[in-house]
């Protein structure tokens, strides 16, 4: 009789949720009752409400349970669950939960699904398919797809890719680069690396194919120190591609070589931003460079450089296995095919959700976020981190896409929504995002680094009620002097949040001095 399968994730949400400890009771509970069990420790399916979350492979599919404790695991064997049997942690067909099966997953479609370490697993689920159409295809011809798909970086900035591309393409250098930016350091965001941890393979694809489109042969991941579990599953994705052929000395036989190495970022949130990270995998201190030059002309060790973050070059092989128009078909106006939008916050089923861009952000919030996790009535959403907009109630109307969202004064970032009920002080929240910029300004700027260290002094004093309308006004200045002025996104973005909480929530500033 062979062994039951059972999955349980590895990757941090559910690791920090007690999956570990659910995966160790489950084989010891099979060896005790002399049951052959196989353990596979996949990524996360991004349900993480219901994390851990336990799959067993059944004749009809893999069903699921969940949150599974330790606790729980007798019971489950005492029910029979890896025959697929009814208990109280039933969830069914896990591709059929209403969570998961509305989803558009690109990206995200073999995250939760396979061994994120498995090479072998990563091949027969279509992996590396679009590694293999590159190889067939010249330099030129893998940017202009990349270009014709309409792909934008997903970091924040969402510059068209194939621009960027095509700009390293016409260099001529001794030595091009591709850096992925894998510092996602944005309060609410998970995208990435959850990425890394349930299918790093697809980026070590997505960067290969890069690296024969602009002509680099050499890679790096910069990764938030914070992430040791990415580490660790990349560590062991980046040595199983190089065993098998796809990484490294002669790809699949065909001659091009390309190698990708992991570096550990400190945890500075300006690293986020492209030519700080570049500062900083040189081994200096990381801080924003004066541009131009651009990195795609002179970046990484003055070399041309593509710089992506980890969902835009993951998105790459999809468009090159299935061709630029499949994805374009995907999305709306300018904003083309899906993004991994990420739930968090006051919410009551928090988690990934893979949509193309076009869906309303009271769709999400409501249809997959069950509204607040309190019961109480959602008041406000952050969007695209701490440095994003307030959104209130009377926009959850708007399309979540780059022209959507500009034209309520929202930025769509990296997909983080953060959801907030009606208790939320919306005064506190503009003065943390000028505490936050502070504290993780690189000091290279003025606007930025003492702007908003004047920012917090003057929101206390207009929340204190001293000179309240003269103190409006000069907050409203210093926010128009750090966007204008700021040399990079931290300063330039950070009153973002502070204008649309004066905007929307005039109310808040104005309680006397209960702050």
């Amino acid at each position: 009789m062979s062994a039951a399968i059972v999955y349980v994730p590895r990757d941090a949400s559910a690791a920090a949720l007690g999956a570990d400890a659910v995966a160790a009771e489950i084989d010891r509970q099979a060896r005790d009752r002399g049951i052959a069990v196989r353990i596979v420790r996949n990524g996360t399916r991004g349900l993480t409400w219901l994390e851990p979350l336990v799959e067993v492979v059944t004749p009809i599919g893999r069903l699921a349970y969940g949150p599974v404790l330790p606790g729980d695991v007798p019971g489950l064997f005492d029910a029979g669950f890896l025959g697929g049997a009814s208990h109280r942690l039933s969830l069914g067909p896990i591709e059929q939960h209403p969570y998961l099966k509305n989803q558009q997953r690109v990206t995200f479609a073999r995250v939760g699904v396979i061994d994120p370490v498995s090479v072998a697993e990563y091949v027969a689920h279509d992996g590396f398919q679009g590694l293999r159409e590159a190889l067939r295809t010249s330099p030129a011809d893998i940017v202009r797809i990349v270009t014709d798909s309409g792909l934008r970086g997903r970091g924040g900035a969402a510059f068209p890719a194939g621009i960027k591309w095509k700009t390293v393409l016409e260099q001529s250098a001794p030595q091009k680069y591709i850096a992925c930016n894998a510092d996602e350091g944005d309060s609410g965001t998970f995208a990435d690396r959850m990425l890394m941890e349930g299918d790093p393979f697809q980026l070590i694809e997505g960067m290969t194919i890069a690296a024969l489109g602009v002509g680099a042969s050499q890679g790096y991941i910069y990764l938030r120190v914070e992430y040791p579990h990415s580490h660790r599953v990349l560590t062991e994705a980046l040595a199983a591609a190089r065993g098998a052929g796809f990484l490294g000395q002669n790809i699949m036989g065909s001659g091009a070589h390309f190698d990708i190495e992991v570096r550990l970022g400190a945890g500075a949130y300006i690293c986020g931003e492209e030519t700080s990270m570049l500062e900083s995998l040189e081994g200096r201190r990381g801080e924003v460079r004066v541009r131009p030059p651009l990195p795609a002309i002179k970046g990484l060790f003055g070399m041309p450089t593509v710089v992506n973050n980890v969902i835009t070059l993951a998105s790459v092989p999809a468009i090159l296995h299935k061709g630029a128009e499949a994805y374009r078909q995907l999305g709306s106006g300018r904003s083309r095919g899906t993004l991994p939008l990420q739930l968090a916050g006051n919410l009551k089923h928090p988690g990934l959700v893979e949509r193309a861009f076009g869906l309303t952000l009271r769709e999400l919030l409501y249809d997959y976020g069950g509204g607040s996790a309190s019961g109480r009535p959602l008041r406000a959403v952050q969007i695209g981190g701490p440095l994003g907009a307030y959104v209130p109630v009377s926009q959850f109307d708007a399309l979540i896409d780059y022209e959507g969202l500009s034209g309520i004064g929202a930025l769509l970032g990296h997909g983080g929504i953060v959801a907030f009920d009606d208790t939320v002080d919306m005064a506190r929240m503009a003065r943390y995002a000028m505490a936050f910029c502070a504290h993780e300004s690189c000091g290279k700027c003025t606007p930025c680094r003492i702007g908003s260290t004047r920012g917090v002094e003057v929101i206390d004093r207009i929340v204190a009620g001293v000179d309240r309308q003269q103190n409006l006004e000069v907050l409203n200045d210093l926010c128009e002097t750090m966007v204008h002025g700021s040399l990079c996104g931290l300063g330039g973005m950070t009153p973002f949040p502070v204008q649309s909480a004066l905007k929307h929530f005039p109310e808040d500033f104005t309680r006397g001095g209960s702050h």
